[in-house]
């Protein structure tokens, strides 16, 4: 009697693997499941995240948290005054055993980047990192280099401390896919904090090392990263929920027909980079619900978080307490659902 043939065990469709990611990042950053959904979305749509949040949020620990589950690199860098363009994009070196520059890259080539209080380098370094963001390429020298194809870059501000900063302008702004802004967790969620922070105390101090993220043995390759996002390019955006979608951005630039009050309140609507963003993120929370088409509720549920940075109050709106996320909040009521 012959063997029974082996059954080999299916390999789980790939939305369950970025599902996988995203449970196991919840499980280690507790009480910041919005963010953690963020970076995700951020890296299905390919493109960045600026966070703003008090200090001991878990920013650092998240964008962290995510490398070590990537086939990616990780940089961290801590933006100061005194920060020059080339400790982020690197700089050519003389050698002159071998009579010639060398050049040596500088963090920004890590495919994973923590840009840490961005607001408190000056604009040229601000400006360096945008570009590297916006072209995916590095100019030093008269010579350009590429960057990884796999690369995110999460920017974090503090809004507390604002002596000493340089604000980002509005037009670097609009390079980040979302302005994602983050508050404390409850309570339950502080109790687990406390007895993830004291076991792992535990665990560091019987090995004598750190203790190491991504321990749970869940690895992403930059492959599966790349065919994740051609599938979320390929779910389905109806021509009725497109419509409601550029009406959303068109809104916030003239919302005349809709309410003048809230005309009066908008000094400037999203940019057609917005646009592009909005759908972007529509379409990878879609893929990461399993489905295969993009719904309203899609639309909305990522909206604030991507048009908050790129549609200004006036001067009267913010006398009287509007900022972005409400203006968004706004646009959404008055524009009706398909």
């Amino acid at each position: 009697m012959s063997d029974p043939i082996a059954v080999q065990p299916r390999t789980p469709p790939l939305v369950d693997r970025f599902r996988a990611l995203r449970d196991a990042l919840a499980q280690e950053i507790v009480g910041q499941s919005h963010l953690v959904e963020r970076l995700i979305i951020a890296l299905l749509a390919d493109g960045h995240l600026l966070v703003e949040g008090a200090p001991g949020l878990a920013k650092t620990t998240a964008i962290r948290a995510l490398a070590s589950r990537l086939d990616a690199e990780f940089a961290r860098i801590q933006f100061t005054p005194d920060l020059l363009p080339a400790d982020l994009t690197g700089t050519d070196v003389w050698r002159p055993n071998e009579g010639r520059f060398e050049f040596v890259p500088g963090p920004v080539f890590h495919p994973i980047l923590l840009a840490d209080e961005i607001n408190r380098a000056p604009a040229k370094v601000q400006s360096a990192l945008l570009e590297a963001m916006g072209e995916r390429q590095v100019s030093v020298g008269g010579r350009t280099y590429a960057l990884p194809s796999l690369f995110l870059v999460m920017a974090t501000q503090n809004p507390i401390e604002q002596e000493g900063t340089f604000p980002l302008p509005e037009a670097q702004l609009d390079r980040f896919l979302m302005h994602v802004v983050i508050g404390y967790p409850d309570a339950g969620a502080e109790t687990k904090i406390l007895s993830i922070a004291r076991e792992r105390a535990r665990r560091e101090q019987a090995s004598g090392t750190p203790n190491q993220q991504g321990a749970d043995g869940l690895h992403l390759t930059a492959d599966e990263v790349q065919a994740a996002r051609q599938q979320v390019l390929d779910v389905h955006l109806s021509e009725p929920v497109e419509r409601y979608l550029i009406e959303v951005v068109l809104a916030s630039r003239n919302a005349q027909r809709y309410d003048g009050e809230l005309h009066r309140r908008i000094a400037w609507g999203a940019s057609p980079r917005g646009t592009i963003a909005l759908e972007r993120c529509a379409r990878a929370r879609a893929w990461l619900e399993g489905r295969d088409y993009v719904t309203p509720d899609d639309v909305r549920a990522v909206a604030v978080d991507v048009l908050r940075h790129r549609i200004l109050p006036s001067y009267e709106a913010t006398a009287e307490g509007w900022d972005g996320e409400r203006l968004v909040n706004e646009v959404l009521r008055v524009v009706p659902l398909p």
